[in-house]
């Protein structure tokens, strides 16, 4: 029981980090110690997995995918992403900087937790380093599309949303930002789907579901095989990753938001890009608690960090 609910727990949090633009849910799934497990369980959905279904062995099939881990995981991360839309919804409204800065706090602390994992460092896990560092950082740079309902579109949002999210340091929020359709999927769409309405919200999670699974099966081939093969490197490359998204998290800058105009003639608005990344003003209380904010995410990563080395 008390692996269940930590199992829950990390679900919890890893929801709530894929539901913020420049956070990964795989960052906190790699810190807590679960990665490869729910890699190996996703990679074991295969063709022994369907014939166990259809000749209906279901206590042989659940051990094999892992399924009591995953449905406990994921129950945590449903949650969560949808008690915590509306909640991120508000305070990136209302208080931005501080959302901002509690997110920044998190990914700083988690980046020793990863690059700690690398067994040697050498030239390949450098360059690879380079490389996710270099990506991160363009991805800040990017100028985010326009809201896209057309069904194919929201399919490959599925996909990529999803592809991104078990990577760690790739935020599936940030990529739905620059495909222009994050505010439609992960805060419009979800509570719409809290409040009641499925004739609005269903017709945008379906095929975005649809697709996310797909992504999840496929992708976790890959990263198990990428794993076994070349460790270092991809965990170098993950470290360069999440190393380049505090740029983008960085919480004393502007965003530049246009206003565009969707097919049915409503007026929205969308993050363009970022521009006057500063410094906070000491001067201010605001600054003090956008600090203390940061600390605190800071501190959330050491306790579970720590819980972590504890169970394992």
């Amino acid at each position: 029981m008390k692996e269940h609910l930590a199992t829950f727990l990390k679900g919890f949090a890893m929801g709530a980090a894929n539901v913020v633009p420049g956070v990964s849910g795989g960052t906190i799934a790699y810190i807590t110690g679960i990665y490869e497990r729910l890699i190996n369980a996703l990679k074991s959905f295969d063709l022994a997995a369907l014939k166990l279904l259809c000749r209906l062995d279901l206590l042989p099939l659940l051990r094999k995918i892992d399924a009591v881990f995953l449905m406990t995981l994921f129950l945590g991360v449903a949650l969560s992403i949808v008690s915590l839309a509306q909640v991120l919804k508000v305070g990136f409204r209302d208080y931005p900087t501080l959302v901002w800065s509690l997110f920044f706090g998190l990914i700083v602390a988690s980046i020793p937790s990863v690059g700690r994992v690398i067994k040697k460092w050498s030239w390949s896990v450098c360059g690879c380093f380079s490389l996710g560092l270099g990506l991160a950082i363009s991805m800040a740079l990017l100028t985010p599309a326009s809201s896209n309902e057309n069904l194919i579109y929201l399919l490959l949002c599925g996909v990529a949303g999803m592809c991104s999210m078990i990577i760690p340091g790739l935020s599936g929020s940030f990529v739905l930002l620059l495909m222009g359709n994050y505010e439609l999927i992960a805060l419009d769409a979800i509570n719409d789907l809290r409040a009641g309405k499925f004739s609005e919200a269903l017709p945008i999670l379906i095929p975005v579901g649809i697709g996310a699974l797909v992504g999840l099966l496929s992708l976790s081939r890959a990263l198990s095989w990428l794993f076994a093969k070349y460790h270092d490197q991809a965990v170098g490359s993950i470290t360069g990753f999440i190393t380049g998204s505090l740029v983008i998290i960085w919480p004393w800058k502007n965003a530049v938001v246009e206003r565009f105009q969707t097919d049915d003639g409503q007026l929205k608005e969308k993050i363009a890009s970022f521009e006057n990344w500063h410094l906070p003003t000491l001067g201010g209380r605001d600054a003090w608690l956008e600090i203390g904010a940061m600390m605190i995410g800071v501190l959330i990563i050491l306790f579970t960090e720590f819980l972590s080395r504890k169970n394992r």
